[in-house]
């Protein structure tokens, strides 16, 4: 059995979309949507790391993606990030999310207490149990949940659920996509998280990659994905190096998601700035963001 086709090749993470007042955006928010659909981008995924989530509310996370689900549900598909710190929160955004029809949503482990194995399962656990069938992908990213990495131990039981659709997969290290893969079988999907990896992940099990900065130069990641697929592999190597040193360099600005949704405005999309305590862009950050954009173009043209 293979992989849901739905749940392969490039899916950017949605940026946060807030109007001039630093407001979300509903209207920001389909654009940007329709922007990636008509482009070709097989999925999208919503209100994540690149979202901006931990600073939202609920109601603004629900606004996020009832825009998004306007403008695209149906057409592309949709995996909603629902976690939040308290498991009630997890729930609200899960029944949500699955009322609005998404494809599946995803989890981390937990913020900020450094959660473990016991009540990790059962914060699982409890939002399968609150919903009624929705899919969810576990997103496996322990620089960001004090240092949980996902085992194959609790891979293995979270499957036996019969929820479990597979794993984001973010942990920097691509054997640990081998060892999803092998504990899960060819049916799981695996998503590549680390964007300077996609080609590595893929290579060693991933069924697609979910990024922060395919989103301002997603024709690079489909190129790439198409070449993968093509089994052109000293050409996917050699843009794989130029789209890493593209994200080397963008990181310089010391604010990646501000310096994502400068590279849109030039563009032509607006997505307005980034919420505190995230830094908008200083004088160099945005000559940065110049260089990288022209540099963008130049590979596009190339490839």
């Amino acid at each position: 059995m293979a992989v849901l086709e739905k749940f392969t090749g490039v899916f950017p993470a949605f940026y946060a979309c807030y109007d001039d007042n630093g407001e979300i955006s509903r209207e920001r928010a389909s654009k940007l949507a329709e922007f990636y659909q008509q482009m070709g981008i097989r999925g999208l995924y919503v209100t994540g790391s690149s979202g901006e989530c931990v600073f939202h509310t609920v109601e603004e996370r629900k606004a996020t993606l009832e825009a998004v689900m306007d403008a695209v549900g149906g057409k592309m598909t949709v995996i909603a990030h629902i976690a939040a710190p308290a498991t009630r929160d997890s729930i609200e955004l899960a029944r949500h999310a699955e009322k609005l029809g998404v494809d599946a949503i995803a989890m981390v482990p937990g913020f900020y207490y450094g959660l473990k194995v016991p009540v990790v399962r059962k914060y699982w656990q409890d939002v399968l149990d609150a919903t009624d069938a929705v899919p969810m992908f576990i997103y496996n990213i322990p620089g960001t949940t004090n240092g949980f990495n996902l085992s194959v131990e609790l891979l293995t039981e979270m499957l036996q659920t019969g929820r479990v659709a597979g794993v984001k997969n973010s942990s920097g290290a691509v054997q640990d996509i081998l060892r999803f893969r092998m504990a899960g079988g060819e049916d799981m999907a695996i998503f590549n998280g680390p964007d300077e990896q996609y080609l590595a992940g893929r290579m060693m099990g991933a069924s697609g990659g979910i990024g922060g900065t395919y989103g301002f130069m997603p024709e690079l990641f489909m190129k790439l994905e198409t070449l993968i697929r093509n089994k052109d592999m000293e050409r996917a190597a050699a843009l794989q190096k130029e789209i890493s040193g593209l994200i080397y360099e963008i990181v310089k600005t010391g604010s990646l998601y501000a310096a994502a949704k400068e590279v849109l405005r030039l563009r032509g999309m607006e997505l307005g700035d980034v919420r505190a305590p995230f830094l908008p862009l200083d004088e160099n950050g945005n000559a940065i963001v110049r260089e990288v954009y022209d540099r963008i173009q130049d590979v596009m043209a190339r490839y």
